[in-house]
């Protein structure tokens, strides 16, 4: 695998950083959490850089790429990434000996493990360059990408995942009811911290729902 050559690579200090959590340290600056910042980056720009020429424009608008790359990006994907590396290991062994016994669960979490994966991403970048380090992060997000083009995920776990890089939660509410009961018709709106990202109606508060989460997603793309 690209990355795990690259991650060889890494001067001391660096690699040190990527598998040093906040809580091991004094300082914050000496663990993970910046590079996780910048890898998150260079991660969303290769998958992007990657899908954008292979998919036709007529049926992949920017909402669907943005659904297939919070997919393939997602914490599940970057945890699953991280394990066929073998970092919840490198993690365990870069713990101070001290609470080593008590990280073990710590160092298998979804959060710290696709944390982890996109501080790996960061350091390669600055020391191997954008080009190398795409190259390497497609090669290891491949059988996630293949996975999110050919099972795609709903628009409400894609928001959902969205959102969740954001520290933020989507809501859902019941705007208008219409028709008959044989033949009711729901709008639904989706609200994120109290402003309306989307609207959608549908034969059900389900379909509405899934409309409206469309339609969020669509306007968070055409944002970014």
């Amino acid at each position: 695998m690209l990355l795990r050559e690259l991650l060889e690579e890494l001067p001391e200090d660096l690699a040190r950083q990527v598998f040093t959590h906040a809580s091991w340290s004094e300082r914050s600056s000496d663990s993970y959490t910046r590079l996780a910042f910048l890898g998150d980056s260079v991660l969303a720009l290769a998958v992007t850089a990657y899908l954008y020429p292979r998919l036709e424009a007529e049926r992949f608008g920017a909402g669907r790429l943005t659904k297939i790359r919070a997919q393939a990006v997602s914490g599940v994907s970057c945890r699953a990434v991280a394990e066929r590396l073998d970092l919840p290991a490198k993690l365990r062994a870069a713990a101070p000996e001290a609470i080593r016994e008590s990280v073990a669960a710590l160092v298998e979490t979804e959060r710290v493990l696709a944390s982890v994966i996109e501080a790996v991403i960061g350091a390669c970048y600055l020391q191997s360059g954008y080009e190398r380090t795409a190259e390497a992060v497609v090669e290891a997000f491949l059988p996630e990408i293949e996975g999110a083009l050919e099972h795609p995920a709903d628009f409400k776990s894609a928001l959902q995942e969205l959102l969740a890089r954001r520290g933020a939660e989507v809501s859902y509410e019941v705007a208008a009811e219409d028709g008959p009961p044989h033949e009711r018709t729901f709008a639904v709106i989706a609200r994120v911290e109290g402003r309306e990202l989307g609207k959608g109606t549908g034969r059900s508060k389900k379909h509405a729902e899934q409309e409206a989460a469309r339609v969020a997603v669509d306007k968070l793309a055409s944002e970014a």
